[in-house]
């Protein structure tokens, strides 16, 4: 029996974000991203990690494109980190392709041992 990937899993293992012009830079906008499903592996147990990933962002030339995005995200889903890195991680990577004029990522994650964790970074040029 073949071992062949799902054409999605080949999709999420060569996500690489995308991005397009900003067509209305006569004013200072917002864009709100909510991703609910995302997932990650905890870099000590092994286990998942569910969260909510929250992303607002002020862009200034560019503007993420989403079904890049969603692909991107996705790649988390077997990767072992700390709550804390993968949010700054998200928001650096969203930085280097779209220097906005400001960005908040915000990781909701599940409960965990009675622990509940929300990490916020935010950037402004």
């Amino acid at each position: 029996m073949s071992e062949d990937k799902l054409y999605g899993e080949t999709e999420v293992e060569n996500a690489k974000l995308e991005r397009f012009e900003n067509r209305t830079q006569v004013r200072k906008y917002e864009i709100y991203f909510s991703c609910p499903e995302f997932t990650c592996l905890c870099p000590r147990s092994g286990f998942p990690d569910f969260a909510t990933i929250n992303i607002t962002y002020v862009p200034d030339k560019w503007c993420v494109e989403l079904k890049s995005l969603k692909l991107w995200i996705n790649s988390f889903r077997n990767k072992k980190v700390f709550h804390e890195d993968v949010t700054n991680d998200i928001m650096s990577e969203l930085i280097e392709l779209l220097d906005p004029w400001n960005i908040k990522v915000e990781g909701d994650f599940n409960v965990r041992g009675n622990i509940k964790t929300i990490v916020t970074a935010k950037h402004s040029k």
